[in-house]
């Protein structure tokens, strides 16, 4: 009889090594996969590592260009911003991700997907409510929640006892006391040292930007084009147009680190119920929702602005909480992508020591009436027409005077 076959979710690390070997423990053929969406990783050293175990084969599947254009810039397009202030980058990354692990599983006619995200965390939500909206067939193996797994291993001492005993090589490097996911959009960082909340994260732990104190003494020009919400290109302050997503974000990446750019340190509520700490590196993402951000608000109609932001805070939940796939998360991001369709323009801005500076703004077709809104000329404007709206405006603020004189007799 022919062996079951799992998809792993390999990263190479300690977690998924191990459990690599436990799933050939339990007699599964196991076939890794890697997904490269720009994280930090010799992709050779651990391919050959997960063969040195025992699994059957290695799917090295480079998705960076379909992370960027695919899932980063209709994240930028839409604006999404989990509680006002985390831009997403792993829950970004997830969908894409799952993507690659159905296609890889259906390809070599796997029938289970397995992963080493933790029973406490989101990503285990992201990862399995992704695959089975495009795969509802799937069985999952989700080893963090299965008593017998769980028993077995506490934690990190646990994990590397049995690497010892069953010839997996490990890593001399010490381990940072935290936890990092890194990709194309972000770092992030948690778990260990800076669980305590009160922590200030050592000076050590920034991978992608420069502490802003360092950063260079000059301000670093550039301006963004957009077309519907979505970069188009930018023109850098040596005058070097880049109009590829995966080249522009690169870049931004590159500056937005050079200049300290993107740095936040939060306190964020889980999905399944959780206060946990996490601390975030996105330098291009942030440089980007800031130029986007100020586009939108000089082109878009003021109520239309105002529905699509709380639109944009319904899908930054689904997206934080799995739901990419949803029939929900599909339908606000389309009438969000209708609402951006004359967010279209170019934004200067300045980089300067952890700062996005915007200076200026430009677009072909926007709401904006310089004329109109001119304090040196009436134009169509009837200053004495003010005074009804200040009257209009002011009858309902008398009435509550009188209502709460009203309630004071009363007392």
């Amino acid at each position: 009889m022919a062996q079951a076959k799992v998809i792993l979710a390999y990263s190479g690390g300690l977690d998924t090594s191990c459990i690599l070997k436990w799933l050939l423990d339990k007699k599964y053929e196991v076939i890794c996969y890697m997904a490269n969406v720009g994280q930090d990783e010799d992709f050779d050293v651990a391919r050959n590592k997960a063969l040195k175990i025992g699994a059957s084969k290695v799917v090295i599947d480079d998705l960076r260009e379909t992370f960027v254009q695919d899932y980063v810039w209709p994240a930028i397009q839409a604006g999404l911003l989990y509680e006002s202030r985390y831009l997403l980058g792993t829950s970004l990354a997830r969908p894409c991700i799952t993507v690659g692990l159905v296609k890889c599983a259906k390809e070599n006619n796997a029938q289970y997907i397995s992963h080493g995200a933790t029973g406490k965390g989101n990503d285990q939500v992201r990862f399995e409510l992704s695959c089975y909206s495009l795969w509802p067939e799937v069985k999952i193996i989700a080893p963090w929640r299965i008593p017998e797994f769980t028993e077995k291993f506490q934690g990190r001492q646990d994990l590397l006892k049995y690497a010892s005993e069953n010839g997996i090589p490990v890593s001399v490097t010490p381990k940072a006391p935290w936890s990092m996911d890194a990709n194309l959009m972000h770092i992030s960082y948690e778990s260990g040292i800076l669980e305590n909340p009160e922590n200030e994260p050592p000076s050590d732990l920034y991978q992608m930007t420069k502490d802003p104190k360092e950063a260079p003494n000059e301000t670093y020009p550039i301006e963004i084009n957009f077309k519907a919400g979505l970069p188009v290109y930018l023109k850098t302050r040596e005058n070097k147009i880049i109009n590829k997503p995966l080249e522009i974000f690169e870049f931004l990446n590159s500056i937005g680190g050079e200049y300290g750019i993107g740095r936040i340190d939060i306190v964020e509520n889980r999905f399944i119920g959780l206060k946990s700490r996490g601390v975030y590196e996105t330098p291009g993402g942030y440089i980007l929702h800031a130029a986007h951000t100020d586009l939108e608000v000089f082109c878009l109609d003021k109520e239309v602005y105002r529905v699509k932001q709380n639109l944009r805070d319904r899908l930054s939940d689904y997206v934080y909480n799995g739901f990419w796939f949803s029939p929900e998360g599909q339908y606000v991001s389309k009438c969000i992508s209708l609402a951006e369709e004359t967010v279209n323009g170019t934004v200067k801005v300045k980089l300067y020591k952890g700062n996005v500076f915007i200076v200026g703004r430009s677009s072909d077709i926007s709401l904006y009436n310089q004329d109109l809104v001119s304090m040196d000329k009436h134009a169509h404007f009837t200053p004495a027409d003010a005074t009804g709206f200040i009257n209009i405006q002011a009858l309902r603020l008398k009435e509550y005077h009188r209502f709460q004189q009203q309630v004071q007799k009363q007392k």
